[in-house]
Formats: C-alpha cells, structure tokens, sequence
C-alpha cells in the first residue's frame, strides 16, 4: 500500500529518529518515497536499530536535544516540513522515577518546543504528535480507554505523557483551530506497549528476553501477571501514517482516503492499540517468546519496586470508525514477527537492513 503516494516527495520530519520506533518509521517513510528528515540524540542503547539501518547515511539526519526550543525551531524553519511526526521521548516508566525532571524536560517541554515552532511556519503542516496510552488515569479495571477519558498518570512518564496531551489540545484551541487559515492541522496519537525487531533499550521484556536467549541465561521476569496491550511497533506506525496522510489532504483540498469525515475532525486523539485478545499477561508473553527461541525464565519480581500498572486496555473504535485503521497481526503473529528479526540479526547481522525491509514490505501488503 502506498497511501495513494501522499508520502512520495513529501518533506517528513521525524523527532526522536534514532529510537526504536523512530527508525521503523524512517525505514517505512523511505519506502514510501518520502524526503526523510530527522533530529535526535545520539543513539543511547548497543547494538541500536539506527545505526543498523544506517539511517544517518539514507536520510537528513541531525543531533539535536528536543529540550533545546530555539534548535528545534531553527531545524524546522530551516527544512519547511509538509508532515512532522513527533516521537522524541523519554520513554521508559521505570527510569522516569530515577529522573523525572530529564523526563518532564523532554516529554513536556520538548513536545511545547515543536508546537510553538509550528506556529513560525509559512507553509502548510501536518503534524501527528505521539504521546503513550499511559496518559489516561488508570483504575485497572477492564474498562477499555476512549479517547475522552480523564487524563492522569502514577508515575513520572505516564503523568508527563498526560501533560503532553494537555499542551497539544491548548495549542490546538489557542493558535491551530481553524487550519483552513492557519495552514497547521495537529493530531495525537496513543499507542500502547509495542514489540518488535530492534527494540534494545532496558527494562523492556522482549530486549530483556533477547539479552538472556543470546547468554543462554534464564529470563528475568518481573511483572509475569501484569496484562499489556502488546502489538507490533508497525501497527502504531501504520496508524500514525495514515492519520498523518489524512490531515496532510484535507489541508491541500484533496478527497479522504479513508474517512467520510471533514478533514478537521481528525484534528483530534486517536488510540492506536491491538485486539483485545492480544492484551495478555507478561508471563504468556515470555512463554510465546520461549516457543521460537527455547530457553528459560525465572521468577524475578521485587515486591518493593516502584509501581507500574498491572492492567490496561484502550479502546480503537475511534479509529477504526473515523480512520478505517485496525489491527492487522494477531498476538502470535507478532511474537513470529519479532523474534524472527531478533533470530535473523543473531546469526547474521548484516541481513536485518533486508529483513526490517522485508517485514515492512509483508505487514504493507496486508493493509486494507
């Protein structure tokens, strides 16, 4: 699927570009024709999916800190994007506690920083923010999260996401609510725990699972009942693209793909997650890893660490009604998908440029 070559010359920018999900995107956006910009830290995790597609070569890739307000507008200005995708994030709940002013810095004020510069373009923009599904206030319950449900957070990082959410529907109201005259049209995006090749960063289950599979040392697992919505990083992303492509039209005049909608209804949050029967408990998770990848696991929650949500599903009617998005991979075809990337780059890493391609390629054929 090429989203009827929306993207095919586009000038895209991507914040966060060296992060797991941020260089899927790059290497999807890539495929689709696009002029991929993108700014970010250096890559903070060994081996990084970045640096094994050798992104900095096959995109406008600059180092650039997100907290930084007139580096971030200056970059901006100076590229002219058509699409901005905003990734660039502290993304990890546990690290947040360690940190949490880097982590209100960077999430809050780094998402502030590319809204204002929105405001100093002289051209029509799309720009599809990403926050976290762990911005709503959990009661961890099985109520499924809608798009209008209270904003909150426990810790840290999920309290910072909802902030973000919060500052994106401000500056909607204050400067961007009629795109018509503004030329900017601003969506957010809420996905919720994503899997994939490529993922390395620490105190995530899959990279944690990968790290002892290839030590053949047993699996250290913390949480084993807490339940995550798990997908595949690539069903956000496909979210994100096409609710980026639909502003992007409906900002120059031309027909919806996918929705009946008016193109400023999109103006709005959109939750991005998978299936119901793909929220699972972590320790199933484990188990669907250990079937492709034989090993162990142990046992290695700490009845004092700091708290992380034991329960949490989102509800997608929205986009799948406005947007006509909805999940492609079932739970067992995203364990498949993943731990084959993570089995292709363990015997040879040289492949997984053509294998992160060749996932890409299968996942797009499937789209409707």
């Amino acid at each position: 699927m090429n989203y009827d070559n929306t993207y095919w010359g586009k000038r895209v920018l991507v914040t966060g570009d060296t992060g797991f999900k941020g260089s899927w995107l790059c290497e999807w956006l890539l495929s689709l024709g696009a002029e991929v910009f993108g700014i970010g830290l250096e890559p903070n995790t060994t081996p990084s999916l970045f640096e094994e597609l050798k992104l900095s070569q096959r995109i406008h890739h600059r180092i650039c800190d997100i907290r930084d307000a007139s580096a971030v507008e200056a970059y901006i200005l100076e590229i002219q994007p058509d699409i901005i995708l905003h990734l660039a994030a502290q993304p990890l709940v546990r690290l947040s506690y360690a940190i949490p002013v880097e982590t209100y810095a960077t999430n809050v004020m780094g998402t502030v920083h590319v809204l204002n510069a929105l405001r100093l373009l002289t051209k029509n923009c799309a720009a599809v923010f990403i926050t976290t599904d762990k911005c709503y206030e959990n009661r961890e319950c099985s109520h499924s999260y809608r798009e209008d449900d209270r904003l909150g957070g426990h810790d840290p990082y999920s309290s910072s996401k909802g902030a973000c959410e919060i500052a994106i529907q401000s500056f909607r109201n204050s400067y961007f609510s009629d795109p018509d005259e503004c030329g900017v049209a601003i969506a957010s995006a809420r996905a919720g725990n994503v899997v994939g090749g490529g993922d390395w960063a620490s105190d995530r289950i899959i990279p944690d699972c990968i790290r002892a599979l290839k030590k053949e040392e047993a699996i250290p697992v913390r949480s084993k009942m807490a339940t995550r919505p798990w997908q595949h990083v690539l069903e956000p992303l496909g979210g994100y693209l096409r609710l980026a492509a639909e502003l992007w039209r409906g900002l120059h005049g031309e027909k919806q793909l996918y929705t009946d909608f008016r193109y400023t209804k999109l103006c709005d949050a959109f939750n991005f997650g998978p299936l119901l029967a793909s929220n699972r408990p972590v320790g199933e998770l484990v188990d669907a890893v250990l079937k492709l990848w034989p090993g162990e696991s142990v046992d290695f929650s700490d009845p004092n660490a700091v708290h992380e949500a034991s329960l949490l599903n989102l509800s997608i009617d929205k986009a799948y009604h406005v947007l006509k998005w909805s999940p492609i991979w079932d739970f067992e075809m995203t364990i498949s998908q993943t731990i084959d990337w993570y089995r292709t780059e363990h015997s040879n890493a040289a492949d997984v440029l053509s294998k992160t391609q060749a996932q890409i390629k299968t996942y797009s054929a499937m789209l409707s």
